[in-house]
Order: C-alpha cells, then structure tokens, then sequence
C-alpha cells in the first residue's frame, strides 16, 4: 500500500463550528488512512487529539476552517514542531493552502514528496507584574497591548532591548510577526512584509502625538513595554480572550524558539500572486461593493 513518506501519522480536525469542515474533515481522513496513513480524526477542540499533538505524536496536522482555526492550530503544532496542511473551509482563508473543492487534486502530492515546508517566526509573550511572572503566551500574528473598553487612550512606555525607545500615548500597540503584517497591523496602517522575514513589527493604534510610524525590529530585539494607565488595559494575543492589565504592568515580547511550519503546494511566489486578490475583496462583508 502506498505510504504517504514522512507523513505517517496524521491528525485530521475541523472548526467545530462549520458543519461543511466537519464533514470535509471525515471524508480527507478516510481518504489518507486509504491511501496507508495512521490518521486520528476529530474537532479542533478535541482534548484527546490535542493532547497528543502536544506529545508530538503526529508527523502533521491537517486542519479544516478558517484563518481562526490556523491560528489555533498553530498555537498547538508550533511547540511541538508538527507541520500544518490548511483546508479553506471559512471566508478569508489567507493563511490556507488548499480550497475547498481542490483537496483530491492536491493531497496526494504529500504521497509523492511533492510539497515544501514554509517557516514562519512566532513570539513569545510574557506579562510581569512588580517581578512576578503573571503568565506567558506563544504568537503566531500578533500581541496587542490596548486599552479597555474606556475610549481613552493608555500610556505605553516602550524599551527595545532595555533602551527607552518611546511612551505612546495611543489605543494600543501592536508587536507583530511578518504572518501577523497581513492582519491587525495592516488595518491601522502597517506595512505587508513577507512571510519569510524574522522580524517583529511594532505598530501603534490611534496614537496622539506619539510616533504614528510602524518600526522594524531585528528578530534578536526584545521589546518591553509598560502599562501606565488609571483606567482599563488589555492584553490580547492573536485575537484570543483580553487579560487584564493593571499601572504597571510590563508585557515582554520577543523573538521565540518555535518556528511554525506551513505544507506547501503551491511555487514561494504564491504570497505576492494572492496578496492582490485578497487585498481587493473582503469576504467578511459578502458581495458589497
């Protein structure tokens, strides 16, 4: 039986929202255990399956949804060095390789070799709080350090390896990956920057008499920025649940030692031949023009 080369174990899961991407998902994992795979099938939010990506027990995962369900895949495959195959099953699916309908022509292409691995640079955030380590969080687009629900600006006080580079007086900032240029940091003006590059991007949100420039950092830099505010302050990574953030506060980010890895098909010219398409139509407004 044909085997699908460094590809043995796979795990097959879908957006447990979108009824298609659940149906799509069982109809690919019968396919690939078809074609000799060892292939667990289940929801993105799938305990078990989960957990054993965490222990590394697959050789790649194939997840079907949207941008969303990427990035969720990437927070669990990015620790565990696990390669990830997208099935566009959403709206936008900008981080995705393959459409929907395309699948069968596609896949197996994993069984022959014909594929090539994208690495993308993530980050790492960590929150302190007068030195106490609050919590840290792996970064596949974007940390955003904003204030609350208060339309009232926060003060960030900004240091690039321990040397004061700014205090914005803004909404927020943006400390992004080149993946996360694309997304949050391209909707208040940041630059596109390619997926290769391993660079961190720092953007501000609204800022009022501040620097209103994005700024490039080398993927060495460390960045530190430090919470002065008598209102409400927020951390948010890749669009996840806000943490709270108290005066004081200081989030780090930096560069982290996981590298996120994308599956393939299509030639390295793909970003700059789609990057126009997407950039001319949003989906997640329909047909308006």
């Amino acid at each position: 039986m044909q085997q699908t080369g460094r590809f043995r174990r796979i795990a097959v899961v879908a957006h447990p929202q979108i009824p298609e991407a659940i149906k799509q998902a069982s109809s690919v994992a019968a396919y690939l255990q078809q074609h000799g795979a060892e292939v667990a099938y289940g929801l993105l939010n799938d305990e078990d399956i989960r957990t054993r990506i965490e222990a590394k027990a697959f050789d790649l995962l194939v997840a079907l949804g949207g941008d969303g369900t990427m990035l969720r895949s990437g927070h669990l495959c990015g620790p565990s060095g696990i390669p990830i195959l997208g099935i566009n099953m959403g709206r936008f699916g900008f981080l995705m390789e393959v459409r929907e309908n395309q699948w069968k022509e596609l896949i197996p292409r994993l069984f022959s070799g014909d594929y090539w691995i994208e690495n993308r640079m993530m980050l790492c955030a960590e929150q302190e709080r007068q030195g106490e380590h609050l919590g840290s969080w792996d970064v596949v687009n974007e940390v955003v350090v904003s204030r609350g629900s208060y339309v009232r600006p926060v003060h960030l006080e900004t240091s690039v390896d321990n040397r004061f580079l700014a205090t914005y007086v803004a909404d927020g900032l943006i400390a992004s990956t080149p993946t996360g240029s694309t997304a949050y940091a391209l909707a208040v003006g940041g630059p596109i920057l390619p997926p290769e590059l391993r660079t961190i991007l720092l953007v501000p949100i609204a800022p009022h008499l501040s620097i209103d420039r994005a700024i490039v950092l080398a993927e060495g830099s460390s960045l530190s920025i430090i919470v002065h505010t008598s209102h409400q302050a927020v951390l948010s990574v890749d669009g996840q649940p806000p943490v709270d953030l108290a005066d004081g506060d200081c989030v780090n980010v930096f560069a982290s030692n996981h590298t996120l890895m994308f599956v393939r098909f299509q030639d390295p010219g793909y970003f700059y031949r789609n990057l126009t398409p997407h950039m001319s139509h949003n989906p997640s407004i329909g047909n308006q023009r």
